[in-house]
């Protein structure tokens, strides 16, 4: 049995199309006519590939690897063996994940997980009170309940469930088994599969008679360009909605509480944990396995690293790390005094 290939081939483009693009600088413009016809890491490109280096651990494959065009940042220019042709670009990652998405529309737009076409699937259920846009494609097994409203181009994958009310705009991506109650969705936002949006908050009045539960009646606000990764969950908010700012892009397996509100274009990597009422501004990047405490505050363009558990609030701009998060020089700093404190010797001369 011949192995499945996910995505179709590619339309060849030839250098000048790729530098019309990109905006990048075809160095010899006699190879303007060059066919390119896939993309590839260094390491593995070849006759026809387009592969790119703007990272310097891998400057070491450019000399050794057989592509036809490589995308490279000014300083690699210099590196470029004479037989490939060089295209110089200022950004050559987003470069060359221009020219995927060309190639590649499927991988980004993100196609049903049959792959079939368009139009609502028998094996779907569809209340009939929902107004569903011409061009959305529902595949089997999903539900989609009372008064939902879906824009035209939105793909609802398999087994999917939409609760009653819900919003989604145009050209988006609900991937197979995500479900959806309590939640508004902009243009463009892609789901992945298992998501779980506007599910209740953690929320309840404790004490000794045991916990109450809280009623938590906001909602999910999800603006255009977010993307939400597989198995993460965004529960609705308690008295106010929670929100997810404009093109900010959610990794698989984050957990983000009720009232939270999150700014535009931030990054959060896997497994982070963002509890109640936290707000982040614009621009922060939180690393895996970070958290937070609920009810504080992360400047626009902080940087949170990767298993940092932040308790205070976050300057704008600032970079923090440890637990508890503080300033990474500051945490460099004690780790640095603890491993010197590690290496000292007792009286009896062996070390501690």
């Amino acid at each position: 049995m011949s192995d499945p290939v996910f995505f179709a081939s590619p339309k060849p483009m030839t250098l000048a199309q790729v530098a019309d693009l990109t905006g990048a600088r075809l160095v010899d413009p006699g190879k303007a006519e060059l066919l390119i016809s896939g993309i590839a890491p260094l390491s593995e490109a070849g006759p026809g590939d387009l592969a790119f280096l703007d990272n310097p651990a891998y400057a070491k494959d450019l000399a050794f690897t057989k592509a036809c065009a490589v995308l490279v940042a000014p300083k690699f220019l210099s590196r470029v063996p004479e037989a490939i042709a060089a295209l110089e670009a200022r950004e050559p990652y987003r470069a060359f994940a221009m020219v995927g998405g060309r190639f590649y529309p499927a991988a980004v737009r993100l196609e049903g997980a049959f792959g079939g076409d368009e139009g609502i699937s028998p094996a779907a259920h569809v209340h009939p009170s929902a107004r569903l846009e011409p061009g959305v494609t529902v595949e089997p097994g999903a539900v989609i309940g009372a008064r939902v409203e879906i824009g035209t181009g939105t793909i609802v994958g398999a087994n999917a469930v939409i609760g009653h009310d819900v919003r989604i705009g145009r050209d988006g991506h609900i991937g197979a088994t995500a479900s959806i109650i309590h939640s508004l969705l902009g243009n463009r936002v892609i789901v992945h599969p298992g998501v779980r949006l506007g599910q209740d908050g953690f929320g309840f009045a404790m004490g000794a008679r045991g916990h109450l539960k809280v009623p938590q009646i906001g909602r999910v606000i999800i603006q255009d360009d977010v993307e939400i990764g597989a198995n993460s969950c965004i529960d609705r908010g308690a008295t106010r909605d929670t929100v997810i700012g404009e093109g900010t892009k959610i990794d698989n397996g984050v957990q983000i509480g009720h009232n939270v509100v999150i700014g535009r274009h931030c990054v959060i990597v896997a497994h982070v944990g963002i509890s109640g009422s936290t707000t982040l501004e614009d621009y922060v990047v939180m690393g895996g396995k970070s958290g937070t405490v609920g009810h504080i505050r992360i400047g626009m363009g902080a940087q949170i690293a990767g298993t940092a558990s932040v308790k205070d609030d976050v300057p704008a701009g600032a970079r923090w790390g440890g637990t508890p998060a503080k300033p990474l020089r500051e945490f460099a700093r004690e780790l640095a005094a603890l491993k010197a404190l590690a290496k000292r010797k007792p009286a009896g001369g062996e070390e501690v």
